[in-house]
Protein backbone atom coordinates (compact mmCIF):
# COMPACT_ATOMS: atom_id res chain seq x y z
CA UNK A 1 0.00 0.00 0.00
CA UNK A 2 1.44 3.40 -0.95
CA UNK A 3 1.82 6.11 1.63
CA UNK A 4 -0.74 8.93 1.44
CA UNK A 5 0.50 12.43 0.45
CA UNK A 6 -0.57 13.85 3.84
CA UNK A 7 1.25 11.11 5.75
CA UNK A 8 4.33 11.51 3.57
CA UNK A 9 4.37 15.27 4.15
CA UNK A 10 4.02 14.80 7.94
CA UNK A 11 6.94 12.37 8.05
CA UNK A 12 9.02 14.73 5.91
CA UNK A 13 8.32 17.59 8.31
CA UNK A 14 9.26 15.47 11.31
CA UNK A 15 12.46 14.35 9.61
CA UNK A 16 13.38 18.01 9.14
CA UNK A 17 13.43 18.57 12.91
CA UNK A 18 17.17 17.99 12.98
CA UNK A 19 18.85 18.64 16.32
CA UNK A 20 22.54 18.05 15.43
CA UNK A 21 22.27 14.54 16.81
CA UNK A 22 25.68 13.38 15.56
CA UNK A 23 27.71 16.51 14.86
CA UNK A 24 28.60 19.84 16.49
CA UNK A 25 25.92 22.55 16.59
CA UNK A 26 26.56 25.14 13.89
CA UNK A 27 27.23 28.76 14.82
CA UNK A 28 23.97 30.08 13.33
CA UNK A 29 21.95 27.87 15.72
CA UNK A 30 23.48 29.11 18.98
CA UNK A 31 20.98 30.55 21.46
CA UNK A 32 21.03 33.58 23.71
CA UNK A 33 20.82 33.54 27.48
CA UNK A 34 17.04 33.93 27.69
CA UNK A 35 16.57 30.44 26.23
CA UNK A 36 18.60 28.90 29.04
CA UNK A 37 16.96 31.03 31.72
CA UNK A 38 13.58 29.93 30.38
CA UNK A 39 14.32 26.24 30.02
CA UNK A 40 16.00 25.96 33.45
CA UNK A 41 13.23 27.89 35.19
CA UNK A 42 10.59 25.87 33.34
CA UNK A 43 12.20 22.49 34.00
CA UNK A 44 13.08 23.05 37.65
CA UNK A 45 10.00 24.99 38.75
CA UNK A 46 8.19 21.78 38.14
CA UNK A 47 5.75 19.09 39.18
CA UNK A 48 8.33 17.22 41.26
CA UNK A 49 8.76 20.33 43.40
CA UNK A 50 5.31 19.64 44.85
CA UNK A 51 6.45 16.10 45.73
CA UNK A 52 9.93 16.91 47.06
CA UNK A 53 8.83 19.94 49.08
CA UNK A 54 6.20 17.81 50.82
CA UNK A 55 8.61 14.90 51.35
CA UNK A 56 11.02 17.06 53.34
CA UNK A 57 8.10 17.86 55.67
CA UNK A 58 7.19 14.17 55.97
CA UNK A 59 10.82 13.20 56.60
CA UNK A 60 11.12 15.56 59.55
CA UNK A 61 13.60 18.19 58.33
CA UNK A 62 14.00 21.29 60.52
CA UNK A 63 13.62 24.92 59.43
CA UNK A 64 17.40 25.48 59.56
CA UNK A 65 17.97 22.35 57.47
CA UNK A 66 15.69 23.67 54.76
CA UNK A 67 16.56 27.38 54.68
CA UNK A 68 20.36 27.02 54.95
CA UNK A 69 20.93 23.45 53.71
CA UNK A 70 19.08 24.05 50.45
CA UNK A 71 20.98 27.31 49.95
CA UNK A 72 24.36 25.56 50.11
CA UNK A 73 23.34 22.51 48.08
CA UNK A 74 21.80 24.50 45.24
CA UNK A 75 24.82 26.80 45.06
CA UNK A 76 27.06 23.73 44.61
CA UNK A 77 24.77 22.48 41.84
CA UNK A 78 24.99 25.81 39.96
CA UNK A 79 28.79 25.81 40.23
CA UNK A 80 28.92 22.26 38.87
CA UNK A 81 26.88 23.25 35.82
CA UNK A 82 28.99 26.37 35.28
CA UNK A 83 32.48 24.89 35.74
CA UNK A 84 32.08 21.22 34.79
CA UNK A 85 29.22 20.71 32.34
CA UNK A 86 28.91 23.92 30.29
CA UNK A 87 32.64 24.32 29.37
CA UNK A 88 32.86 20.81 27.89
CA UNK A 89 29.57 21.30 26.02
CA UNK A 90 30.68 24.64 24.53
CA UNK A 91 34.10 23.31 23.48
CA UNK A 92 32.72 20.22 21.74
CA UNK A 93 29.19 21.35 20.71
CA UNK A 94 28.21 17.69 21.02
CA UNK A 95 25.74 15.78 23.15
CA UNK A 96 27.26 13.66 25.89
CA UNK A 97 25.88 10.61 24.13
CA UNK A 98 27.86 11.19 20.92
CA UNK A 99 30.97 12.49 22.66
CA UNK A 100 30.98 9.45 24.95
CA UNK A 101 30.96 7.19 21.90
CA UNK A 102 34.25 8.73 20.81
CA UNK A 103 35.80 8.23 24.25
CA UNK A 104 34.35 4.88 25.28
CA UNK A 105 33.74 3.17 21.97
CA UNK A 106 30.45 1.88 20.49
CA UNK A 107 29.81 -0.84 23.09
CA UNK A 108 30.43 1.43 26.06
CA UNK A 109 28.18 4.04 24.48
CA UNK A 110 25.49 1.42 23.90
CA UNK A 111 25.49 0.34 27.56
CA UNK A 112 25.44 3.89 28.90
CA UNK A 113 22.87 5.29 26.49
CA UNK A 114 20.37 2.49 27.01
CA UNK A 115 20.69 2.76 30.81
CA UNK A 116 20.49 6.54 30.60
CA UNK A 117 17.40 6.47 28.38
CA UNK A 118 15.60 3.95 30.62
CA UNK A 119 16.26 6.02 33.76
CA UNK A 120 15.22 9.25 32.04
CA UNK A 121 12.04 7.57 30.79
CA UNK A 122 11.20 6.52 34.35
CA UNK A 123 11.85 10.07 35.60
CA UNK A 124 9.77 11.62 32.80
CA UNK A 125 7.05 9.10 33.60
CA UNK A 126 7.03 10.38 37.17
CA UNK A 127 6.39 13.90 35.89
CA UNK A 128 3.49 12.71 33.75
CA UNK A 129 2.05 10.86 36.75
CA UNK A 130 2.20 14.04 38.82
CA UNK A 131 0.49 16.02 36.04
CA UNK A 132 -2.23 13.39 35.83
CA UNK A 133 -2.76 13.71 39.60
CA UNK A 134 -4.21 17.16 38.91
CA UNK A 135 -6.21 16.26 35.80
CA UNK A 136 -7.96 13.50 37.78
CA UNK A 137 -9.59 16.00 40.19
CA UNK A 138 -12.48 17.25 37.97
CA UNK A 139 -13.41 13.64 37.24
CA UNK A 140 -13.44 12.62 40.93
CA UNK A 141 -10.78 9.99 40.33
CA UNK A 142 -9.22 8.87 43.66
CA UNK A 143 -5.65 9.90 44.48
CA UNK A 144 -3.13 7.35 43.21
CA UNK A 145 -0.72 6.77 46.11
CA UNK A 146 -0.15 3.05 45.57
CA UNK A 147 2.55 1.40 43.44
CA UNK A 148 -0.02 0.60 40.74
CA UNK A 149 -3.12 2.38 39.33
CA UNK A 150 -6.38 1.69 41.16
CA UNK A 151 -8.74 3.35 38.64
CA UNK A 152 -8.76 2.77 34.87
CA UNK A 153 -9.83 6.41 34.33
CA UNK A 154 -6.49 7.52 35.74
CA UNK A 155 -4.75 5.43 33.07
CA UNK A 156 -6.76 7.24 30.36
CA UNK A 157 -5.75 10.61 31.82
CA UNK A 158 -2.09 9.55 31.81
CA UNK A 159 -2.30 8.53 28.15
CA UNK A 160 -3.69 11.94 27.15
CA UNK A 161 -1.13 13.90 29.19
CA UNK A 162 1.65 11.68 27.85
CA UNK A 163 0.63 12.37 24.26
CA UNK A 164 1.07 16.11 24.81
CA UNK A 165 4.47 15.63 26.45
CA UNK A 166 5.79 13.41 23.66
CA UNK A 167 4.62 15.86 21.00
CA UNK A 168 6.46 18.76 22.62
CA UNK A 169 9.63 16.69 23.10
CA UNK A 170 9.62 15.78 19.41
CA UNK A 171 9.47 19.45 18.39
CA UNK A 172 13.01 20.03 19.73
CA UNK A 173 15.15 22.36 21.85
CA UNK A 174 13.85 25.79 20.87
CA UNK A 175 10.21 24.74 21.10
CA UNK A 176 10.92 23.38 24.60
CA UNK A 177 12.66 26.59 25.62
CA UNK A 178 9.86 28.78 24.25
CA UNK A 179 7.20 26.69 25.98
CA UNK A 180 9.12 26.82 29.27
CA UNK A 181 9.70 30.58 29.06
CA UNK A 182 5.94 31.14 28.79
CA UNK A 183 5.08 28.84 31.68
CA UNK A 184 7.87 29.52 34.18
CA UNK A 185 6.91 33.05 35.43
CA UNK A 186 3.34 32.00 36.10
CA UNK A 187 4.34 28.65 37.66
CA UNK A 188 6.74 30.31 40.08
CA UNK A 189 4.01 32.78 41.04
CA UNK A 190 1.61 29.90 41.70
CA UNK A 191 4.05 28.27 44.13
CA UNK A 192 4.44 31.57 45.99
CA UNK A 193 0.70 32.31 45.90
CA UNK A 194 -0.19 28.86 47.21
CA UNK A 195 2.19 29.22 50.15
CA UNK A 196 0.98 32.73 50.99
CA UNK A 197 -2.64 31.55 50.83
CA UNK A 198 -1.91 28.89 53.48
CA UNK A 199 0.04 31.16 55.87
CA UNK A 200 -2.99 32.71 57.68
CA UNK A 201 -4.31 29.22 58.48
CA UNK A 202 -0.93 27.96 59.70
CA UNK A 203 -0.26 31.14 61.68
CA UNK A 204 -3.56 30.83 63.52
CA UNK A 205 -3.14 27.10 64.19
CA UNK A 206 0.30 27.61 65.77
CA UNK A 207 -0.71 30.65 67.85
CA UNK A 208 1.65 32.95 65.94
CA UNK A 209 -1.23 34.90 64.45
CA UNK A 210 -0.93 36.96 61.26
CA UNK A 211 2.53 36.46 59.81
CA UNK A 212 4.10 39.83 59.00
CA UNK A 213 7.82 39.18 59.47
CA UNK A 214 10.45 36.55 58.72
CA UNK A 215 10.78 35.86 62.45
CA UNK A 216 7.07 35.05 62.69
CA UNK A 217 7.36 32.83 59.62
CA UNK A 218 10.28 30.96 61.20
CA UNK A 219 8.38 30.44 64.44
CA UNK A 220 5.30 29.19 62.59
CA UNK A 221 7.41 26.85 60.42
CA UNK A 222 9.11 25.34 63.50
CA UNK A 223 5.73 24.32 64.91
CA UNK A 224 3.67 23.46 61.81
CA UNK A 225 5.87 22.72 58.77
CA UNK A 226 9.50 21.65 59.35
CA UNK A 227 9.28 20.58 62.96
CA UNK A 228 12.39 18.38 63.15
CA UNK A 229 10.43 15.14 63.54
CA UNK A 230 8.18 13.11 61.30
CA UNK A 231 4.39 13.66 61.52
CA UNK A 232 4.01 10.61 63.80
CA UNK A 233 6.58 12.03 66.22
CA UNK A 234 9.37 9.61 65.27
CA UNK A 235 12.94 10.90 64.68
CA UNK A 236 13.73 12.73 61.45
CA UNK A 237 15.07 10.75 58.50
CA UNK A 238 17.19 13.65 57.22
CA UNK A 239 19.38 16.36 58.73
CA UNK A 240 21.22 19.47 57.53
CA UNK A 241 23.86 17.70 55.44
CA UNK A 242 21.29 15.30 53.96
CA UNK A 243 19.24 18.25 52.72
CA UNK A 244 22.32 20.07 51.34
CA UNK A 245 23.61 16.91 49.65
CA UNK A 246 20.24 16.10 48.11
CA UNK A 247 19.94 19.62 46.65
CA UNK A 248 23.34 19.05 45.02
CA UNK A 249 22.68 15.53 43.70
CA UNK A 250 19.06 16.09 42.70
CA UNK A 251 20.27 16.79 39.16
CA UNK A 252 23.59 14.99 39.43
CA UNK A 253 23.16 13.14 36.12
CA UNK A 254 22.56 16.47 34.37
CA UNK A 255 25.49 18.51 35.73
CA UNK A 256 28.14 16.17 37.19
CA UNK A 257 27.03 13.40 34.84
CA UNK A 258 27.14 15.87 31.89
CA UNK A 259 23.75 14.97 30.37
CA UNK A 260 23.03 18.70 30.04
CA UNK A 261 25.71 18.91 27.39
CA UNK A 262 22.63 18.32 25.21
CA UNK A 263 21.39 21.77 26.24
CA UNK A 264 24.62 23.75 26.64
CA UNK A 265 25.97 22.75 23.22
CA UNK A 266 23.64 25.52 22.02
CA UNK A 267 25.14 28.11 24.40
CA UNK A 268 27.20 30.99 23.01
CA UNK A 269 29.65 30.75 25.89
CA UNK A 270 30.33 28.51 28.87
CA UNK A 271 29.32 31.21 31.38
CA UNK A 272 25.73 30.39 30.42
CA UNK A 273 26.08 27.56 32.93
CA UNK A 274 25.23 30.13 35.59
CA UNK A 275 21.73 30.38 34.09
CA UNK A 276 21.08 27.13 35.95
CA UNK A 277 20.60 29.40 38.99
CA UNK A 278 17.16 30.28 37.57
CA UNK A 279 16.20 26.66 38.07
CA UNK A 280 17.98 25.99 41.34
CA UNK A 281 17.06 29.08 43.37
CA UNK A 282 13.60 29.63 41.94
CA UNK A 283 12.71 25.94 41.75
CA UNK A 284 14.83 23.86 44.09
CA UNK A 285 14.93 26.54 46.76
CA UNK A 286 11.93 28.84 46.68
CA UNK A 287 9.49 26.33 45.16
CA UNK A 288 10.51 23.54 47.57
CA UNK A 289 9.95 25.86 50.52
CA UNK A 290 6.58 27.00 49.15
CA UNK A 291 5.55 23.41 48.42
CA UNK A 292 6.33 22.42 51.99
CA UNK A 293 4.14 25.25 53.32
CA UNK A 294 1.36 24.34 50.87
CA UNK A 295 1.51 20.68 51.82
CA UNK A 296 1.36 21.36 55.56
CA UNK A 297 -1.49 23.84 55.05
CA UNK A 298 -3.47 21.51 52.80
CA UNK A 299 -3.13 18.62 55.25
CA UNK A 300 -4.31 20.88 58.07
CA UNK A 301 -7.25 22.26 56.06
CA UNK A 302 -8.38 18.77 55.05
CA UNK A 303 -7.62 17.32 58.50
CA UNK A 304 -5.61 14.47 57.04
CA UNK A 305 -2.06 13.20 56.78
CA UNK A 306 0.22 14.77 54.19
CA UNK A 307 1.29 11.30 53.01
CA UNK A 308 -2.28 10.61 51.85
CA UNK A 309 -2.30 13.63 49.51
CA UNK A 310 -0.85 13.72 46.03
CA UNK A 311 0.45 16.86 44.30
CA UNK A 312 -2.86 17.58 42.60
CA UNK A 313 -4.78 17.52 45.87
CA UNK A 314 -2.27 19.85 47.59
CA UNK A 315 -2.28 22.41 44.76
CA UNK A 316 -6.06 22.29 44.34
CA UNK A 317 -6.62 22.90 48.05
CA UNK A 318 -4.34 25.95 47.99
CA UNK A 319 -5.10 27.42 44.56
CA UNK A 320 -8.26 25.87 43.20
CA UNK A 321 -8.49 25.11 39.49
CA UNK A 322 -5.43 27.27 38.81
CA UNK A 323 -3.47 24.99 41.13
CA UNK A 324 -4.54 21.92 39.19
CA UNK A 325 -3.41 23.63 35.98
CA UNK A 326 -0.10 24.52 37.66
CA UNK A 327 0.59 20.86 38.43
CA UNK A 328 -0.26 19.82 34.88
CA UNK A 329 1.90 22.50 33.27
CA UNK A 330 4.75 21.91 35.73
CA UNK A 331 4.73 18.23 34.82
CA UNK A 332 4.88 19.04 31.13
CA UNK A 333 7.78 21.50 31.41
CA UNK A 334 9.84 18.94 33.34
CA UNK A 335 9.03 15.80 31.42
CA UNK A 336 9.55 17.47 28.02
CA UNK A 337 13.32 18.13 28.33
CA UNK A 338 13.78 14.85 30.23
CA UNK A 339 12.18 12.91 27.39
CA UNK A 340 14.15 15.03 24.90
CA UNK A 341 17.38 13.83 26.55
CA UNK A 342 16.17 10.23 26.48
CA UNK A 343 15.52 10.54 22.75
CA UNK A 344 19.02 11.92 22.14
CA UNK A 345 20.54 9.09 24.20
CA UNK A 346 18.78 6.42 22.14
CA UNK A 347 19.57 8.33 18.93
CA UNK A 348 23.25 7.61 19.51
CA UNK A 349 22.62 3.84 19.43
CA UNK A 350 19.99 3.87 16.65
CA UNK A 351 21.90 5.94 14.07
CA UNK A 352 19.56 5.08 11.20
CA UNK A 353 16.48 6.42 12.97
CA UNK A 354 15.57 10.12 12.92
CA UNK A 355 15.34 11.68 16.40
CA UNK A 356 11.55 12.07 16.24
CA UNK A 357 11.05 8.32 15.81
CA UNK A 358 13.38 7.53 18.71
CA UNK A 359 11.66 10.12 20.92
CA UNK A 360 8.26 8.72 19.97
CA UNK A 361 9.36 5.22 20.95
CA UNK A 362 10.86 6.47 24.23
CA UNK A 363 7.72 8.52 24.89
CA UNK A 364 5.51 5.48 24.44
CA UNK A 365 7.51 3.55 27.04
CA UNK A 366 7.50 6.61 29.33
CA UNK A 367 3.72 6.97 29.15
CA UNK A 368 3.23 3.30 30.02
CA UNK A 369 5.55 3.72 33.03
CA UNK A 370 3.56 6.80 34.08
CA UNK A 371 0.45 4.66 34.53
CA UNK A 372 2.17 3.09 37.57
CA UNK A 373 2.83 5.69 40.32
CA UNK A 374 5.64 3.65 41.92
CA UNK A 375 8.41 6.17 41.16
CA UNK A 376 6.57 9.18 42.45
CA UNK A 377 6.03 7.47 45.82
CA UNK A 378 9.82 6.83 46.16
CA UNK A 379 11.07 9.89 44.32
CA UNK A 380 13.93 11.00 46.58
CA UNK A 381 15.50 7.54 46.64
CA UNK A 382 15.09 7.13 42.89
CA UNK A 383 16.70 10.51 42.19
CA UNK A 384 19.70 9.51 44.30
CA UNK A 385 20.07 6.11 42.62
CA UNK A 386 19.73 7.31 39.03
CA UNK A 387 22.25 10.08 39.59
CA UNK A 388 24.67 7.62 41.19
CA UNK A 389 24.39 5.16 38.30
CA UNK A 390 25.02 7.77 35.61
CA UNK A 391 27.63 10.06 37.17
CA UNK A 392 30.63 7.74 36.53
CA UNK A 393 30.24 8.36 32.80
CA UNK A 394 30.52 12.08 33.49
CA UNK A 395 33.63 11.46 35.57
CA UNK A 396 35.21 9.50 32.70
CA UNK A 397 34.47 12.24 30.15
CA UNK A 398 35.69 14.96 32.52
CA UNK A 399 38.89 13.01 33.19
CA UNK A 400 39.70 12.36 29.54
CA UNK A 401 38.71 15.86 28.38
CA UNK A 402 40.52 17.91 31.05
CA UNK A 403 43.01 15.70 32.91
CA UNK A 404 44.47 13.45 30.21
CA UNK A 405 46.36 16.25 28.38
CA UNK A 406 47.82 17.43 31.71
CA UNK A 407 48.92 13.90 32.64
CA UNK A 408 50.59 13.15 29.32
CA UNK A 409 47.78 10.85 28.18
CA UNK A 410 46.04 11.07 24.83
CA UNK A 411 42.43 11.96 24.35
CA UNK A 412 40.38 9.48 22.33
CA UNK A 413 43.07 6.82 22.71
CA UNK A 414 40.44 4.07 22.47
CA UNK A 415 39.19 5.46 19.14
CA UNK A 416 42.72 5.75 17.79
CA UNK A 417 43.20 2.06 18.58
CA UNK A 418 39.83 1.25 16.95
CA UNK A 419 38.57 -0.37 20.16
CA UNK A 420 34.90 -1.30 20.19
CA UNK A 421 34.95 -1.10 23.99
CA UNK A 422 37.05 1.09 26.27
CA UNK A 423 37.45 -1.59 28.93
CA UNK A 424 39.26 0.69 31.47
CA UNK A 425 36.27 3.04 31.39
CA UNK A 426 33.75 0.24 31.86
CA UNK A 427 35.83 -1.37 34.62
CA UNK A 428 36.17 1.93 36.51
CA UNK A 429 32.41 2.47 36.25
CA UNK A 430 31.46 -1.03 37.42
CA UNK A 431 33.95 -1.10 40.31
CA UNK A 432 32.88 2.34 41.59
CA UNK A 433 29.17 1.51 41.41
CA UNK A 434 29.67 -1.91 43.03
CA UNK A 435 31.47 -0.31 45.96
CA UNK A 436 28.78 2.36 46.24
CA UNK A 437 25.99 -0.22 46.28
CA UNK A 438 27.79 -2.16 49.01
CA UNK A 439 28.26 0.95 51.15
CA UNK A 440 24.61 1.91 50.67
CA UNK A 441 23.08 -1.53 51.25
CA UNK A 442 25.24 -2.05 54.35
CA UNK A 443 24.11 1.39 55.59
CA UNK A 444 27.74 2.45 55.95
CA UNK A 445 27.22 5.64 53.91
CA UNK A 446 23.91 7.37 53.20
CA UNK A 447 22.78 7.30 49.57
CA UNK A 448 22.94 11.10 49.28
CA UNK A 449 26.66 11.18 50.18
CA UNK A 450 27.93 8.43 47.86
CA UNK A 451 28.39 10.52 44.71
CA UNK A 452 31.67 12.17 45.79
CA UNK A 453 33.61 8.93 46.46
CA UNK A 454 32.08 7.38 43.31
CA UNK A 455 33.19 10.33 41.15
CA UNK A 456 36.71 10.45 42.57
CA UNK A 457 37.21 6.67 42.52
CA UNK A 458 36.00 6.42 38.91
CA UNK A 459 38.43 9.14 37.79
CA UNK A 460 41.43 7.59 39.61
CA UNK A 461 40.70 4.07 38.37
CA UNK A 462 40.23 5.26 34.81
CA UNK A 463 43.54 7.14 34.77
CA UNK A 464 45.44 4.12 36.11
CA UNK A 465 43.75 1.54 33.87
CA UNK A 466 43.91 3.71 30.74
CA UNK A 467 47.65 4.22 31.26
CA UNK A 468 48.10 0.45 31.61
CA UNK A 469 45.98 -0.14 28.51
CA UNK A 470 48.20 2.07 26.36
CA UNK A 471 46.64 5.53 26.47
CA UNK A 472 50.09 7.08 26.76
CA UNK A 473 51.36 5.39 23.61
CA UNK A 474 48.21 5.86 21.56
CA UNK A 475 48.64 7.60 18.25
CA UNK A 476 46.40 10.61 17.84
CA UNK A 477 45.95 14.28 18.47
CA UNK A 478 45.87 15.62 22.01
CA UNK A 479 43.23 18.23 21.24
CA UNK A 480 39.57 17.52 20.60
CA UNK A 481 38.94 16.67 16.96
CA UNK A 482 35.80 18.77 17.05
CA UNK A 483 35.43 22.15 15.43
CA UNK A 484 34.30 24.79 17.91
CA UNK A 485 31.97 27.33 16.28
CA UNK A 486 32.46 31.01 16.87
CA UNK A 487 30.16 32.31 19.53
CA UNK A 488 27.94 34.53 17.45
CA UNK A 489 24.40 33.80 16.39
CA UNK A 490 22.91 35.05 13.18
CA UNK A 491 19.36 36.24 12.79
CA UNK A 492 17.39 37.33 9.76
CA UNK A 493 15.82 40.71 10.54
CA UNK A 494 14.58 41.52 7.06
CA UNK A 495 11.14 42.93 7.80
CA UNK A 496 9.39 45.70 5.94
CA UNK A 497 8.94 48.96 7.97
CA UNK A 498 5.13 48.90 8.01
CA UNK A 499 5.03 45.23 9.09
CA UNK A 500 7.64 45.92 11.75
CA UNK A 501 5.57 48.76 13.26
CA UNK A 502 2.44 46.61 13.43
CA UNK A 503 4.37 43.71 14.90
CA UNK A 504 6.04 45.91 17.51
CA UNK A 505 2.67 47.24 18.69
CA UNK A 506 1.15 43.75 18.89
CA UNK A 507 4.19 42.42 20.78
CA UNK A 508 4.08 45.28 23.29
CA UNK A 509 0.32 45.05 23.79
CA UNK A 510 0.26 41.29 24.33
CA UNK A 511 3.28 41.50 26.63
CA UNK A 512 1.69 44.29 28.67
CA UNK A 513 -1.57 42.37 29.13
CA UNK A 514 0.39 39.26 30.17
CA UNK A 515 2.27 41.26 32.82
CA UNK A 516 -0.94 42.87 34.07
CA UNK A 517 -2.59 39.47 34.43
CA UNK A 518 0.34 38.32 36.59
CA UNK A 519 -0.05 41.51 38.63
CA UNK A 520 -3.71 40.64 39.24
CA UNK A 521 -2.60 37.21 40.53
CA UNK A 522 -0.25 39.00 42.95
CA UNK A 523 -3.06 41.30 44.14
CA UNK A 524 -5.33 38.32 44.82
CA UNK A 525 -2.49 36.58 46.69
CA UNK A 526 -1.85 39.60 48.91
CA UNK A 527 -5.59 40.02 49.50
CA UNK A 528 -5.99 36.53 50.95
CA UNK A 529 -2.66 36.71 52.81
CA UNK A 530 -3.69 39.91 54.64
CA UNK A 531 -6.99 38.46 55.82
CA UNK A 532 -7.87 37.97 59.47
CA UNK A 533 -8.81 34.48 60.56
CA UNK A 534 -12.45 35.61 60.82
CA UNK A 535 -12.75 36.33 57.10
CA UNK A 536 -10.07 33.92 55.92
CA UNK A 537 -12.50 31.18 54.90
CA UNK A 538 -14.48 33.53 52.69
CA UNK A 539 -11.39 35.10 51.14
CA UNK A 540 -9.61 31.82 50.39
CA UNK A 541 -12.68 30.52 48.59
CA UNK A 542 -12.98 33.71 46.53
CA UNK A 543 -9.25 33.57 45.83
CA UNK A 544 -9.43 30.02 44.47
CA UNK A 545 -12.54 30.88 42.45
CA UNK A 546 -11.15 33.95 40.66
CA UNK A 547 -7.48 33.04 40.26
CA UNK A 548 -8.28 31.07 37.12
CA UNK A 549 -9.37 34.22 35.24
CA UNK A 550 -6.02 36.08 35.14
CA UNK A 551 -4.36 32.69 34.62
CA UNK A 552 -6.21 32.05 31.36
CA UNK A 553 -5.62 35.62 30.19
CA UNK A 554 -1.92 35.24 30.90
CA UNK A 555 -1.51 32.07 28.84
CA UNK A 556 -3.37 33.51 25.85
CA UNK A 557 -1.47 36.80 25.80
CA UNK A 558 1.93 35.36 26.75
CA UNK A 559 1.65 32.80 23.95
CA UNK A 560 0.70 35.58 21.51
CA UNK A 561 3.69 37.62 22.72
CA UNK A 562 6.05 34.69 22.20
CA UNK A 563 4.74 33.89 18.70
CA UNK A 564 4.74 37.52 17.52
CA UNK A 565 8.18 38.13 18.96
CA UNK A 566 9.56 35.07 17.16
CA UNK A 567 8.02 36.23 13.86
CA UNK A 568 9.55 39.65 14.33
CA UNK A 569 13.00 38.07 14.66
Amino acid sequence: MSESPISSKAVSKLDSLYEFDREPVSKDKLCGGRYFAGIFAGEHVAATEFVIGALFVSWGASVFDIIVGLLIGNLLAVLTWAFVCAPIAVQTRLTLYWYLRRIGGPFFSLIYNVLNAVLFCILAGCMITVSASAVRIPFNIPAQTQLYPTDFRFVLVVLIVGAVVVTLAILGFKKLANFASICSPWMLLMFIAGAFAMLPLLGEATGVGPIRSFGQFWKMAEHAVWVGTRPDGSPALVGFWHVAAFAWICNLAMHGGLSDMALFRYAKRSSYGFYSAFGMFLGHYLAWICAGVMGAGAAMALNTSLTSLDSGAVAYEALGVAGAIAVVVAGWTTSNPTLYRAGLALQAVTPNWPRWKVTLAAGTVTTIIACFPFVFTKLLDFVGIYGLLLVPAGAIVFTEHWLFPRLGLIRYWASSKNLMLNWPALTAWVVAITLAMYLWMSQTVHLFFLFIPVYVLTAILYIILARLAGAKQAVGRTKPQVDVPTVTAEYDSSTRPDEKTKTNFAVKLSGLIALLSLAVCVVLMVWVFMSDIADYSQRINEFKKWLIVPTLIYFVTATAWQVLRSKKK
